[in-house]
């Protein structure tokens, strides 16, 4: 299985569109610890939304659309509190 995942920064507000075929919440750990240049300035974070997939193309797919301006609006109406 692949997975979009939706994290959002509880020192910010920013969200965070990922896309993994780990487990989701070892790969959360994984942000955690600030294995990303991003995600070690902005963490910690909260799991927002979990999206899963049979195949890659179409996981890929979703997180392109989740960071696009059409994604942004969705989530925005999804999650309309900053925090």
């Amino acid at each position: 299985m692949y997975h979009v995942y939706v994290l959002q920064s509880l020192k910010n507000g920013r969200r965070y569109v990922g896309f993994t075929s780990q487990d989701v919440q070892s790969r959360l750990k994984q942000h955690h610890s600030g294995t990303n240049r991003w995600t070690k300035q902005n963490g910690p974070f909260r799991l927002l939304r979990i999206e899963s997939f049979p195949d890659s193309r179409t996981a890929r797919a979703r997180e392109r659309f989740l960071k696009s301006g059409h994604g942004r609006e969705f989530l925005n109406q999804t999650f309309p509190s900053a925090l």
